[in-house]
């Protein structure tokens, strides 16, 4: 990476007295695991490419509370929640675009019973809007014709209706599309969900990501596209699981888009 990545805190535009455009919340898989890092940097990439101006918590962000509400922890959940709703209201946050269904979820549904009100945006959708603003620029270049099936996160599609923007941006990248059999609004889960990203699986005939792996497989595919850190994870996970690393590779979107431009 030739220039250093331009990341600003909220706190540093406090300072300066401005406000960003947009926050960008990193999450939790985003800030800590090592590929996931990979997918956040990219999408900073892009934002600085489409010369957006935003800025993340840092050190103030902590998790949304989505693991604790689904392992079935509600008090945890609305510790960690009001704990960021009074940090987000202390910056007078408006906008928010995160790279994790999850936190997306969590934010837009779940933090205004909290009195947590905020537009938020999952990533894809946000690139989406910057393209078709004609701030964003999505190319084929090394994708062009290339085999991909795109897995629908289970918080982007099925639970906030959200099929379209992903596949939009593919699309600009002029690759070859190829839908598996359960997609959309009858996709399967990764296995991820649900805090279960966490934890060992309970004992069944085959894993989950296994299951879902062998779908996306079957559409012989060179890349599996991806929109959330954790479905990155279960379904990198099932390629090793099916010793097809040297032929697939797992990709989120936001790095095809920063890929295909050399960012």
């Amino acid at each position: 990476m030739s220039e250093a990545l331009k990341v600003p805190t909220m706190a540093e535009y406090m300072a300066q007295g401005k406000q960003p455009e947009v926050l960008f919340w990193v999450g939790c898989a985003g800030s800590f695991d090592d590929r996931a890092k990979k997918i956040t940097k990219a999408f900073a990439k892009l934002l600085n490419n489409a010369g957006v101006d935003f800025a993340v918590l840092g050190t103030e962000e902590s998790c949304t509370g989505d693991p604790a509400k689904r392992a079935g922890n509600e008090f945890l959940f609305q510790m960690q929640a009001m704990m960021n709703i009074q940090v987000l209201d202390g910056y007078e946050i408006k906008k928010i675009v995160t790279t994790c269904p999850h936190c997306f979820n969590t934010l837009k549904n779940e933090y205004p019973d909290l009195g947590g009100n905020y537009e938020v945006m999952h990533h894809t959708q946000f690139l989406k809007s910057l393209m078709n603003e004609g701030r964003l620029k999505v190319e084929g270049g090394k994708f062009k014709g290339k085999r991909i099936t795109f897995h629908d996160p289970c918080y982007l599609g099925r639970a906030n209706n959200e099929y379209e923007a992903p596949r939009e941006l593919l699309q600009k990248l002029e690759v070859e599309l190829v839908e598996m059999k359960r997609c959309k609004t009858r996709g399967l889960c990764c296995g991820a969900g649900g805090a279960q990203m966490f934890k060992e699986p309970e004992k069944g005939n085959k894993d989950i990501n296994v299951e879902r792996t062998e779908e996306a497989i079957e559409t012989q595919p060179s890349i599996i596209a991806a929109g959330c850190p954790f479905c990155n994870t279960m379904i990198t996970d099932g390629v090793k699981a099916k010793e097809k690393e040297a032929s697939i590779q797992v990709m989120d979107i936001a790095e095809m888009i920063a890929n295909a431009a050399d960012l």
